[in-house]
């Protein structure tokens, strides 16, 4: 009896033993102590949001009196809203046509060999390395009106006028165009080590395949390099538009949402309602707006991330 329940008891541990060495299985058990933790992370604010959104709840309080809808319809009618929605959206499109563009143009120029390289390389990655709140109010000095570095080097070409300089940060239009550049110059740096690092991993026998075909300047950059880009750019895009889009350090230092909300974004205005001023389900319904948009871009992460895969 003792060598048959012996026998079986090998049997069970042989059986999970293989059962343990299947590639899906093994996978699994690896990898669900990061989606767990993930889960947690991402999913109990994600849900709790949801909540609030559909209660009354105020400042102090994560419980409120359910409404339903009522938060969506309010935050939809309030016109600073409307005018959040379109500021994000152009925020978000304008830095990152500025950031894919900066960035393929300096990664060409940055995987040649040159003396110095290792330099510039890291002068290109210190906005991104540095924090964000700190450089960020670096650049309230450098748009001061008073002690701009800026308006001093336009007064001295004489392309604006000493007794009426630009102000930046005060004008609608200005203002916006500041935060787009300032957030263009913070995003870069991610985008450019993006594209280098798809641009080395091109293969040298696609060069010399070009160079075989007759293929150099424009015409190789069309039918050649740009094909091969496209991915790295999208990778770069992808990225960008979710940290743009969910960014409120940039906005809220250089701005806070003025001059008369020209720059409110749908971060700082659910931020000022619900934080500021203590209507948590307004704020946290404002914040979910974003939510079908970032998931979209989610998905279109993924979808390429498994077409690459498979290529």
């Amino acid at each position: 009896m003792a060598s048959v329940a012996a026998a079986a008891g090998s049997r069970r541990l042989r059986r999970v033993s293989q059962l343990a060495h299947r590639r899906g299985v093994l996978a699994a058990v690896l990898i669900s102590p990061a989606v767990l933790f993930i889960g947690a992370l991402v999913g109990t604010p994600l849900v709790l949001a949801v909540y609030l959104s559909l209660t009354d709840a105020t400042a102090g309080s994560l419980s409120g009196r359910w409404v339903g809808f009522a938060n969506f319809r309010h935050v939809w009618a309030d016109g600073i809203f409307r005018g959040a929605l379109w500021h994000t959206f152009l925020f978000t499109a304008i830095s990152q046509a500025v950031v894919v563009l900066g960035a393929g143009l300096l990664a060409h120029a940055l995987v040649r060999r040159f003396r110095g390289r290792w330099l510039l390389r890291f002068l290109i990655l210190l906005p991104w390395a540095a924090p964000v709140a700190l450089t960020t109010i670096g650049f309230l000095w450098f748009f001061d009106p008073l002690a701009s570095i800026w308006n001093w080097f336009l007064i001295h070409l004489h392309l604006v006028s000493k007794t009426s300089p630009p102000n930046w940060l005060g004008t609608p239009t200005l203002a916006l165009t500041s935060i787009i550049v300032v957030q263009a110059w913070r995003i870069l740096p991610f985008a450019t080590v993006i594209f280098i690092a798809g641009i080395s991993s091109i293969p040298q026998e696609v060069d010399d395949a070009a160079a075989i075909d007759a293929a150099d300047g424009l015409k190789k950059f069309w039918y050649v390099s740009l094909p091969l880009q496209l991915p790295i750019a999208l990778v770069a895009l992808l990225f960008g538009i979710v940290f743009t889009a969910t960014d409120m350090v940039v906005p809220y230092l250089l701005t806070n949402g003025g001059p008369f909300n020209s720059t409110q974004m749908i971060t700082t205005w659910a931020f000022q309602t619900g934080i500021n001023s203590g209507n948590i389900g307004e704020g946290a319904a404002m914040s979910l707006f974003m939510l079908p948009v970032l998931a979209a871009v989610a998905v279109g992460m993924l979808v390429f991330a498994r077409r690459s895969e498979v290529a």
